[in-house]
């Protein structure tokens, strides 16, 4: 599914404007990243929480060359589905 299927499918759904319907997808995403960048966790019950981790430093490999690189310490966004969510996907 795309970013404009599901602002069709919610248009459909709420019965609102496909542009009100994009406003409010653009927004949740908004404050998602936004509560990310704080080191905050959003928790959607049933659905799943997104929260930030850190990855270490390490030594990775060139593909090209076989030469060794560090690879810095780096945030990564993490999603845990909830039980509502597994148990629809199951």
């Amino acid at each position: 599914m795309t970013k404009s299927d599901l602002v069709d499918e919610l248009s459909q759904r709420t019965g609102q404007t496909k542009s009100t319907a994009e406003s409010m997808l653009d927004s949740f995403v908004e404050i998602v990243a936004q509560t990310l960048k704080e080191n905050n966790e959003v928790k959607l019950v049933g659905f799943g929480t997104f929260s930030v981790t850190t990855r270490k430093a390490r030594t990775g490999r060139n593909p090209q060359t076989g030469q060794e690189i560090q690879i810095p310490e780096k945030k990564a966004v993490h999603f845990k589905a909830g039980k509502v969510l597994k148990d629809a996907v199951n």
